[in-house]
């Protein structure tokens, strides 16, 4: 069980993690995206204030806390550099809390507090190149072979990968799902090339080969062929999670509209004046605004049912929307300097496109809100809460 803290001490924690961030990740973020450089030592640096194993208790060398307070540090991450918060994110959420809360003991005393600490890297390896939103259609396999499990296929578009020393990985197992913990160092792993993206750059994603990969069955993650479960609750989590990001995002593209806006003048009159100016920071608010009270909404919903996925779904989606729009309308603000490369609005627009795109698309988005509305309404015809 998570541990609820006070607001006074979420409020202490934002801004311990404001400051961090203000220091350390704001003035190298230019850099990590000109240079698609993933900061390994700032990463560290996380791990040692107990931002990367946030959610994990203190005796798995943990900060005890809960998915409020990961949120609060994907958000302020997400503030100065998207990209250094999606790796956060693939770490922390996709892999370390996952690990957590369904590994055995063996793989909570091995790995769990390397990953907390930051001496290792996580990442889940669950997309692949013929199933992408597509998930359970994974050709990924894994057989039994003696007392060992030995897994066959690849993974692809995998979030930190180039980097990690461990991955949350999912296999066939007959007609059902796996999930196993494999080691970078195992035997017959082996990694493509790190992808260069439009955005989202200095977050490294590449692709995992596994090449008859033997796994000892202490490695297994939950219960044998019980990885679909895994597999939801987990992708609710992360559309949650990584949610934040965008809120931060989306608050970084409003302060540099508002900044611009009031120092800038156009025919003698400063850009705020005129009402089309006004009526694109009302909207860029507005959507600001909603994304955060839904966002919250869902992680209480998370707390209480991992199983969510029209909070989970809805909210990712609205606020994945919402960071695209007010960054498109933040360059529009600027005009043809928030056109140049390297400006700082042009980077916030390319990586909050990924919002749209990663934990699942707009689109399949779309069919989960409307599947479970029906679904919910033929039990209780009413819409949800």
């Amino acid at each position: 069980m998570q541990k609820t803290a006070s607001p006074e001490v979420y409020e202490l924690f934002r801004s311990t993690a404001r400051e961090f961030v203000l220091k350390e990740v704001m003035p190298l973020a230019s850099r990590i995206d000109k240079e698609d450089e993933f900061p390994v030592d700032i990463f560290k640096k996380m791990g040692k204030l107990g931002f990367l194993g946030v959610t994990i208790p203190e005796e798995y060398g943990g900060s005890g806390m809960d998915y409020k307070a990961q949120a609060i540090i994907e958000e302020e991450l997400g503030y100065a550099s998207a990209s250094l918060a999606l790796s956060y994110g693939a770490h922390s959420n996709l892999c370390l809390d996952n690990l957590y809360r369904n590994g055995s003991e063996y793989i909570r005393e091995n790995y769990v507090p390397k990953l907390a600490s930051g001496e290792w890297i996580g990442s889940l390896c669950l997309t692949e190149p013929g199933s992408g939103s597509d998930a359970l259609a994974m050709k990924t396999s894994a057989t039994t072979v003696g007392d060992k499990f030995v897994i066959t296929g690849s993974k692809t578009l995998i979030t930190n990968a180039p980097y990690s020393d461990i991955f949350l990985t999912y296999a066939k197992t007959g007609e059902n799902h796996t999930a196993f913990a494999v080691l970078g160092n195992d035997s017959g792993v082996s990694r493509g090339v790190k992808f260069d993206k439009m955005g989202m750059r200095g977050s490294p994603t590449g692709e995992v080969f596994f090449d008859s990969v033997e796994i000892p069955k202490n490695r297994i993650v939950g219960e044998y062929g019980k990885g679909k479960d895994i597999i939801l609750s987990g992708l609710n989590s992360e559309r949650v999670i990584l949610s934040f990001i965008f809120i931060g995002l989306a608050r970084r593209a409003l302060e540099l509209s508002l900044k611009y806006a009031t120092e800038r003048k156009q025919s003698g009159k400063f850009l705020y004046q005129f009402e089309m100016i006004q009526e694109k920071l009302a909207y860029m608010y507005t959507k600001y605004e909603t994304s955060k009270l839904l966002a919250n909404k869902a992680l209480t919903d998370l707390e209480t049912d991992p199983m969510n996925s029209l909070s989970a779904a809805a909210t990712i989606m609205h606020v994945a929307e919402s960071a695209e729009y007010i960054a498109r309308e933040a360059i529009q603000i600027y005009g043809g300097i928030g056109y140049v490369r390297n400006s700082e609005v042009e980077r916030l627009l390319r990586d909050a496109i990924l919002g749209q795109i990663g934990a699942g698309t707009t689109e399949i988005r779309k069919h989960l809100i409307s599947s479970a509305l029906v679904k919910n309404y033929k039990l209780d015809n009413r819409i949800p809460e």
